[in-house]
């Protein structure tokens, strides 16, 4: 997996996340939306403004009670967490 911050703010932070699919960009984007310290999340495929640019760009707006990055580390976590749970249900229930 390939990131590239485009852009950054104290409250706002946009990522091109190379290779990525709506799969992986909705999950977290949900993990993002969880969090109580984020205002905003989104991302988009292929904008227009890129000159046909393909890989996801995944935009986040804090409250300003957090860094933008941290936030997306906090997610990261989560989903890892999620990820690991399920695992643990799926070969107790198999």
């Amino acid at each position: 997996m390939e990131l590239r911050v485009t852009e950054r703010t104290d409250e706002e932070l946009s990522i091109e996340i190379a290779g990525e699919d709506h799969t992986f960009m909705n999950v977290l984007k949900g993990s993002l939306l969880e969090h109580e310290h984020i205002n905003a999340a989104t991302y988009d495929i292929n904008p227009e403004q890129s000159g046909g640019q393909t890989d996801p760009i995944l935009t986040l707006k804090t409250d300003g009670s957090i860094e933008p990055i941290d936030a997306l580390e906090e997610a990261a976590g989560d989903i890892r967490t999620k990820a690991a749970d399920f695992k643990s249900a799926f070969e107790a229930a198999a």
